[in-house]
């Protein structure tokens, strides 16, 4: 077992910055583990205390860190857990300094066959039901030249991948001289690197593609045909309490535009069900956005009130009527879900071969992988069914 162990929870985000910790604590003698924790719902933060207990039962010897987004909105409950030995914050966590670590630690080999790539962090947008401006701070990015370096030690440590990860990943740019958009990231990574055969982004905020972004989303091979949008409502009064900046009618034309030019590309999105004041005809507006947009990969967070926020403070959502919408957006998602990868049966699929024997196509559909194909690799498969979600 590694003397070193780093529990990652939450979005792709945190994923990046675990690999990250974990190369700064490559050389600790100390039995450690890290748990990288969430807030952005009450259920984040329960699966974070059960993570910090299930650690201190497994490794009851280890010295139990905790960092991440918990560790800053619910830091005095975290750090009171008889388990916790310490906190480090979230600002801190990729300083090799808050872990008395050497700042040349010598990289670890990778986790995943896909590069997370953290280029932003932060947020400075103030969406009422959102704690993660609480647990990040400001909107930063990375300039053009951090991130080529960052890249370019994944793709030598093998990586296949790279996943342009961020809080509002859309954002990137606006605290940089000449406020730089995120289209011209993506091209300087594309010329920066031909090998790079697959470039994906996680979650952004639609209103914010600029212009080269949304070209090369519609027009260039290597950019996946993969777009997750943070879409949050399908109604325009929810979405205005929720003082989100785009209409319904502005996620409907951006998908338009892109599947008129890149038919094959798919559509996901995170969306809350039970949000404070929603109606059934509010909640009728949801489930018809996740048809409208064809939405096959659906985040669906049930509201959880979170301290601080606005929308804690509105009128709720009975916690049974939350629960009741939330599972009929995940069945809305499921059933479209379904008859999508139904259509690709029969179809030959370029698959990033993962660890754990499955992996991911261009549209990331997930796929189980011939028996014995080696990580890391792209393979060609024709699935014959669909089981228990998997192209297989």
């Amino acid at each position: 077992m590694s003397a070193v162990e780093v529990v990652s929870l939450g979005c792709r985000l945190n994923l990046s910055e675990s690999e990250r910790i974990r190369a700064l604590l490559a050389n600790e003698p100390r039995e450690t583990v890290v748990v990288n924790s969430c807030a952005v719902t009450s259920e984040a933060v329960r699966q974070t205390r059960q993570a910090i207990r299930r650690a201190r039962r497994e490794r009851p010897d280890a010295r139990l860190i905790v960092t991440g987004c918990a560790a800053e909105v619910e830091r005095d409950q975290i750090a009171a857990m008889p388990e916790v030995d310490g906190l480090i914050a979230n600002a801190a966590k990729l300083d090799a300094r808050a872990w008395n670590a050497p700042a040349d630690t010598a990289p670890t080999p990778r986790q995943h066959s896909r590069a997370f790539i953290a280029v932003q962090n932060g947020c400075d947008h103030a969406c009422t039901f959102c704690v993660i401006p609480q647990g990040r701070g400001p909107s930063q990015s990375l300039a053009v030249p951090q991130v080529l370096r960052l890249i370019e030690h994944d793709l030598t440590s093998g990586a296949r991948e790279v996943v342009l990860t961020g809080v509002d990943l859309t954002s990137w740019g606006h605290d940089l001289p000449d406020a730089p958009r995120l289209g011209t990231l993506v091209q300087a990574i594309l010329d920066a690197f031909p090998q790079i055969l697959r470039l994906r982004l996680s979650s952004v905020d639609g209103v914010e593609i600029d212009p080269l972004l949304e070209e090369l989303l519609a027009q260039e091979a290597r950019v996946m045909p993969h777009l997750h949008l943070s879409l949050q409502h399908g109604d325009d009064l929810i979405l205005k309490r929720m003082k989100r900046r785009h209409l319904r009618r502005d996620a409907v034309a951006l998908v338009e535009r892109l599947k008129a030019q890149r038919p094959d590309i798919a559509i996901g999105a995170d969306l809350i069900a039970g949000f404070p004041t929603e109606t059934a005809a509010h909640h009728a507006a949801n489930l018809s956005i996740v048809r409208e947009l064809n939405i096959v990969h659906g985040h669906i967070f049930p509201y959880s009130p979170r301290p601080g926020t606005p929308a804690a403070r509105m009128p709720q959502v009975e916690r049974a009527v939350v629960k009741e919408r939330a599972a009929k957006l995940r069945e809305t998602v499921g059933l479209i879900r379904s008859k999508w990868l139904a259509s690709k049966i029969g179809k030959s699929i370029e698959v990033l071969a993962e660890r754990d024997g499955c992996g991911h196509a261009p549209d990331f559909a997930r796929v189980r992988v011939p028996h014995g194909t080696a990580p890391d690799t792209i393979a060609t498969v024709t699935p014959t069914r669909v089981e228990e979600g998997l192209l297989a």
